[in-house]
């Protein structure tokens, strides 16, 4: 009980909080620009991570991710609503020998005032401002680039990514699956002034894995999971800039023929609440208590199957979970970002006598900045 006081005092002391720890910095999206028509440019995102867990628990493994990523594309803005891009992304894990990965890199992406419409190579991970329940926050190391359709809306009252994400191709005969993730993440703002903020997001993902030109024995999966909730910040003038809570439903269908999964339907309550602060970063604090709830894509930790490397197929049917989230993002130079992040937990379903804090630790480096290779005639 001390131990956990002592983390709640720290965290008020220095953190700010949203249900999740704000990604802006590491967003990075190219888009279609009426000044930089006929121009060809190079774009270069840049981003370093180091993310640890410590963790000792049976559903998700304790491990680290160190390295960088690098990402030189070029870009031609063929007209005001229109860019065309082609690059590689490369992924270095330190301590590994070569380049762990690497991918290409084309995208299309046409822009009518707030709508743009991508194709090929998507704005995905962290751009799609999912939850690390339902869409973990790590696939911006492990699953960097995702190819397939999106629609986007970025409007002053509306928030919405509507994507296909064809993550596995197959080709007759083939001897596995293919794979297919669509996904929509969206958030109406209902109030927006200078005193207050309330918001209603929803999220949905549904995987699917199977076709009609495979060879593979195994069924056909349909895996379904979806979020509601409401978002509520006040801000104040003073060295803590604003309040926050965002509090979510989310749930977990499984709608394919044969049962594979352990559940056939599961939820959770996503319960966060927290502040910002001026100067020092962000503190929340999280609940989460989930009901045979398994995620397609989402973090292992808030699952009730384990997916840990010494305890597969362990399953927790009821799982109840509390994380201190700090976090403290700064623009250290133009085009170049720090994010920080320290979140503590503690699983509230082991008896008092035996609990024990676990905690992941990241710290990320962002550089990401346009050079002009070719002026248009005229300018």
């Amino acid at each position: 009980m001390k131990k956990i006081l002592f983390l709640f005092i720290l965290s008020v002391l220095f953190y700010s909080s949203e249900a999740q720890i704000l990604n802006d910095s590491l967003e990075y999206r190219i888009r279609p620009d009426s000044v930089r028509t006929g121009e060809l440019y190079l774009s270069v995102h840049n981003f370093n991570y180091m993310r640890n867990y410590e963790y000792f628990n049976k559903i998700q493994d304790g491990y680290t991710l160190f390295g960088a990523q690098l990402e030189p594309q070029l870009v031609y803005y063929a007209h005001p609503r229109l860019a065309l891009t082609a690059g590689v992304h490369f992924r270095k894990d330190f301590g590994g020998e070569g380049i762990y990965k690497s991918y290409p890199l084309f995208s299309v992406k046409y822009q009518h005032g707030n709508s743009t419409l991508v194709n090929g190579v998507l704005e995905g991970n962290t751009h799609h401002r999912m939850l690390d329940p339902i869409y973990d926050f790590e696939k911006k190391i492990t699953d960097p680039v995702e190819y397939g359709t999106q629609f986007i809306i970025n409007g002053k009252n509306l928030f919405l990514d509507a994507f296909i994400n064809w993550k596995k191709m197959i080709y007759k005969p083939s001897p596995v699956q293919e794979q297919i993730l669509g996904g929509l993440s969206a958030e109406l703002n209902l109030i927006k002034n200078s005193s207050l903020s309330l918001s209603l997001p929803v999220q949905l993902t549904v995987f699917h894995q199977g076709g009609q030109i495979d060879v593979a024995d195994d069924p056909l999966q349909t895996l379904v999971n979806s979020a509601l909730g409401f978002k509520l910040k006040l801000p104040f003038a003073g060295w803590v800039k604003n309040l926050r809570t965002e509090n979510y439903l989310i749930s977990f269908n499984d709608l394919s023929f044969t049962d594979l999964q352990p559940y056939s339907k599961g939820y959770g309550w996503y319960l966060n609440a927290g502040f910002d602060t001026q100067k020092f970063g962000s503190l929340m604090g999280t609940l989460w208590k989930g009901n045979s709830f398994i995620s397609s894509n989402g973090m292992p930790l808030y699952q009730s199957v384990s997916q840990h490397i010494v305890h597969p197929g362990y399953t927790e049917k009821h799982r109840k979970l509390f994380i201190l989230r700090y976090s403290y993002q700064q623009k250290l130079l133009p085009n170049l970002y720090m994010d920080f992040r320290f979140e503590p937990l503690m699983d509230l379903n082991r008896p008092a006598g035996s609990r024990k804090i676990e905690f992941s630790n990241s710290s990320f480096l962002m550089y990401k900045q346009e050079f002009r290779l070719h002026k248009a005639k005229g300018k």
